[in-house]
């Protein structure tokens, strides 16, 4: 194993909740064991990138019900590409060697898993995504 792949492995979060049995499948397994760890580690930059998206979108996100604001996050990443890819390479780019070759054999089901896992994280953290206050001057 390289020194990259060694070291993106060391900095993973573990999850204790996982669980990996002999019956599941290769997506199962590459989602448990890949995809959920490197989003946990990226889950203070996907906050930073769904702001910036926010922003660069007329913080309409602001005006929203909550249950609109869940849709919105929904629409932003399954249907605006450019966010979607850039999410994407969010986690790909912490992929060692072994597992992006293991992810090209299959990215589309894999890619639909890792934005479902993002989506739900996002909006689990909805209560962060509250318009900044701004202070008067008196």
């Amino acid at each position: 194993m390289t020194t990259r792949d060694t070291q993106l492995l060391a900095i993973r979060p573990i999850i204790k909740s996982i669980t990996i049995s002999p019956d599941m499948s290769d997506d199962e397994r590459f989602q448990n064991t890949t995809l959920r760890p490197i989003i946990k580690l990226q889950n203070d930059l996907f906050i930073a990138v769904f702001r910036n998206y926010i922003a660069k979108h007329k913080n309409v996100f602001y005006q929203l019900t909550i249950e609109k604001r869940m849709t919105y996050i929904e629409n932003a990443i399954h249907k605006d590409i450019k966010f979607r890819n850039s999410l994407k390479g969010i986690v790909i780019g912490q992929f060692t060697i072994d597992e992006y070759q293991k992810y090209i054999l299959n990215s589309s089901a894999l890619n639909k898993r890792m934005m479902n896992i993002v989506k739900q994280r996002l909006q689990s953290n909805i209560q962060l995504f509250e318009k900044p206050k701004t202070l008067k001057a008196v």
